[in-house]
């Protein structure tokens, strides 16, 4: 009876995780080896500031997880001491946070990921890292679409100032 309740569990971690690949936008996995508590500790709360959910898995349920959710190119980093940070809103978030931990404390290694459904390098986190943020990004986009209108305003104000000096 124990066995069938421990497997039931393990079954039931495996379906969560599943889940989670599948529902999150942004997934990086790392190795956390290294890290002494209090670092560990900024990093959750870093992460948990930006809505991400950060879990150190077992490598072996990890694989079950992959394996369901059909990202099974991501097995091969799965080796040593795996933390993994998923994100179901910011496809950044999680990439920039443990980028930037990682360049200040030596220790936390990027191993790869999973953006939108596709499983991606320790490279490709990276420059996803460098991307500005979501609000940063919308910002941007207004600001494009609104210089057209702003262009328009001033040519509209110079021509109108020209005409009131030559009147």
């Amino acid at each position: 009876m124990a066995n069938a309740k421990v497997i039931q569990a393990k079954q039931e971690a495996v379906d969560v995780v599943t889940a989670k690949l599948r529902d999150s936008v942004s997934t990086v996995v790392a190795d956390y080896r290294g890290l002494n508590v209090s670092q560990v500790t900024e990093l959750r709360k870093q992460l948990r500031e930006a809505g991400v959910e950060f879990q150190v898995l077992k490598n072996t349920l990890l694989r079950r997880a992959t394996a369901a959710a059909e990202l099974t190119e991501l097995d091969e980093v799965l080796t040593g001491p795996t933390a993994i940070a998923f994100s179901a809103d910011d496809a950044v978030a999680p990439a920039k946070i443990l980028n930037d931990f990682a360049k200040k404390n030596d220790a936390l290694k990027l191993k790869g990921g999973v953006v939108e459904g596709r499983v991606v390098g320790v490279d490709q986190v990276k420059a996803l890292a460098e991307l500005p943020s979501r609000d940063g990004l919308l910002s941007m986009l207004l600001s494009v679409l609104q210089a057209p209108m702003r262009n328009f305003a001033l040519a509209v104000k110079a021509v109108a100032e020209k005409e009131e000096q030559g009147a």
